[in-house]
C-alpha cells in the first residue's frame, strides 16, 4: 500500500455522488462501480467477477475471480485490504441498487471492525458506522438526524452526549426501532457502548 493506512473500496450499488476522499489512501474498485467512478478516482486496483461492466474494457492490475462463488466482490475487497494492512476503510456507493447488496455491506462493516479496522459505508444518504464496545466520538451538524440502531443483538449505551434524546443508560432491543431520528444539538456527538453492537447513521440533510 505504499505506506497508505487507509483503504477505499468503491462498490457497485448507487453513483456516488459526492467527494470521494482518497488522496491518502489504497482505491480498490469492485466490478461495475468501475462504471460510475472512471475518470472520478484514482484507482489502484480493479477486483472481481466482471460480470456488470458488459464490453466495458477494465485497466490493470486486475483481481479475477468467478462469478460463481460464496463472497461478494466488495468482501473480496475488505480481505484484500486486510491482506494489504489496511487499518481504515472507507465505502463509496454501498447504498441503492440491490436491497440485499446494500444489507451485505452493512454486514461488511462488521467483518472490518471484527478485524480491528475502522470502517464508515458512505451513501447519498447518509454516513454509516459500526459502533463496538467502548467510547465514541462523531463529529456531525447542529440539527442533524442521527439514528442509532443496534445490530446483531441487544445493545447497552451509557454516557449520551450532545443529541436531543440523550440518556445516561439506553438499552436498545434488537428489532426495535427506538434508537431512530434522533437530533444532534451541536457539532459533536459521543457516547459509550457498554455491550454490543451499534449502527450509527448520520443522515445528510434532507434525508
Amino acid at each position: 500500500m505504499k505506506g497508505a493506512k487507509t483503504a477505499v473500496i468503491l462498490l457497485n450499488g448507487e453513483p456516488y455522488r459526492g467527494e470521494i476522499c482518497a488522496e491518502n489512501a489504497y482505491v480498490i474498485c469492485c466490478d461495475g462501480a468501475y462504471a460510475w467512478a472512471k475518470g472520478r478516482v484514482r484507482i489502484d486496483e480493479n477486483l472481481g467477477d466482471f460480470d456488470s461492466l458488459g464490453e466495458t474494457p477494465v485497466p490493470a492490475p486486475l483481481f479475477t475471480f468467478p462469478s460463481e462463488k460464496n463472497e461478494t466482490d466488495g468482501e473480496l475487497a475488505v480481505d484484500r485490504a486486510l491482506e494489504l494492512g489496511a487499518t481504515d476503510l472507507i465505502f463509496y456507493g454501498g447504498g441503492g441498487g440491490r436491497e440485499d447488496h446494500f444489507l451485505g455491506n452493512l454486514h461488511l462493516l462488521y467483518k472490518a471492525r471484527a478485524a480491528g479496522m475502522a470502517a464508515a459505508l458512505k451513501t447519498n444518504g447518509a454516513d454509516i458506522v459500526l459502533a463496538c464496545e467502548g467510547e465514541h466520538t462523531f463529529p456531525c451538524k447542529k440539527g442533524q438526524t442521527i439514528s442509532l440502531l443496534p445490530f446483531g443483538g441487544d445493545a447497552h449505551i451509557m454516557k449520551m452526549r450532545g443529541l436531543k434524546y440523550a440518556e445516561e443508560n439506553l438499552r436498545l432491543r434488537y428489532g426495535s426501532t427506538r434508537g431512530i431520528s434522533n437530533i444532534a444539538r451541536g457539532e459533536e456527538i459521543c457516547f459509550c457502548v457498554k455491550e454490543g453492537c451499534v449502527l450509527v447513521i448520520l443522515s445528510e440533510e434532507g434525508t
